[in-house]
């Protein structure tokens, strides 16, 4: 049974921030990386912003809070695009679903990603059922059934399709390295995105390492959106965060980060050898990076890549 027009008005007082069009703006919404918290940046997220609506890329822990604090309201929200599983990216993703069901947002929203959506958005789901069937706690007057308000759609490697006049493709990156073709490779994958809306072209990394799949998907972009690690930085945040880490798990941590992520000098080769326009750096691990470490982040990317390059901050746009 859907809400009475009491909650339908508080649904939309909820979405109080009026639509602006606007074509192919990027919006960071979040621009910490995982796995450690910080106290001064949001948890991975982007927005893309295309005529009314608005295109979530990976929705981090405080997307909905970041979104209120960008003036973009639920409703705006048509679909989410994952580009892998790790919960600093999809955190936010309870929050997002369980609010448009209390707020009744009309629409399905779909949300797309790599092999293991559909279980993840399953999961969620389940987890809204006690709460959308009490709704306000009115007798007989629950909320929308929480499985009729998000569909999820799995992609494969090279994905092409069309969203509301927009093209997506997707790039299977290296931030795993089963093996290609066996079982874990088709059952785990984490994708790069590249957004043409028909004015620019705009190509998300995800969390990657060196890929020569990312760089044929991101040639000629105007605007390249690519992670960063600062290992050390990073490493020592871990070691503050969680000091009782086993040696085993930290080493395997170490790993991960050092051969599935991309250093400065990376980036700048990614951006050189794709000839894109200019460079967003998103993903700090490490936290917001003091003067010495932005000067040596921005001469590692610039001894490859002759474009602008900007550090991005939460809320920024381009």
């Amino acid at each position: 049974m859907r809400r009475p027009s009491l909650f339908i008005a508080l649904a939309l007082t909820l979405a109080a921030a009026p639509a602006t069009a606007q074509d192919g703006v990027w919006v960071t919404l979040g621009t910490m990386g995982g796995p450690v918290a910080d106290g001064s940046r949001s948890q991975p997220a982007n927005l893309l912003l295309h005529g009314d609506d608005a295109y979530l890329v990976d929705v981090g822990d405080g997307t909905v809070q970041q979104l209120a604090n960008a003036k973009v309201a639920l409703p705006r929200v048509k679909a989410v695009f994952l580009s892998h599983l790790h919960v600093d990216h999809t955190g936010g993703l309870a929050a997002l679903l369980g609010l448009r069901n209390q707020t009744d947002v009309r629409g399905v929203l779909t949300v797309y990603g790599p092999p293991g959506t559909r279980e993840l958005v399953a999961g969620i789901v389940a987890s809204m059922q006690p709460a959308a069937a009490a709704g306000y706690g009115m007798p007989g007057k629950p909320w929308a059934a929480p499985q009729s308000t998000v569909t999820a759609i799995e992609l494969a490697d090279g994905a092409d399709l069309s969203i509301a006049g927009i093209r997506v493709r997707a790039a299977q990156n290296t931030h795993y390295d089963f093996a290609p073709g066996s079982a874990a490779d088709k059952r785990f994958k984490s994708f790069a995105y590249r957004f043409d809306t028909g004015t620019r072209a705009i190509v998300y990394t995800g969390d990657t390492g060196p890929s020569a799949a990312v760089e044929k998907l991101a040639a000629g972009a105007d605007l390249l959106v690519s992670e960063m690690i600062d290992l050390e930085t990073t490493l020592a945040s871990i070691a503050r965060a969680a000091p009782g880490m086993p040696e085993a798990a930290r080493g395997q941590l170490s790993q991960h980060l050092s051969a599935h992520h991309l250093t400065p000098r990376e980036v700048g080769l990614l951006a050189a050898r794709a000839r894109v326009k200019a460079v967003v750096v998103t993903h700090f691990a490490g936290g917001t990076p003091d003067a010495a470490r932005t000067a040596g982040y921005r001469s590692a990317i610039g001894a490859a890549f002759a474009g602008p390059v900007t550090l991005a901050a939460d809320l920024d746009r381009f």
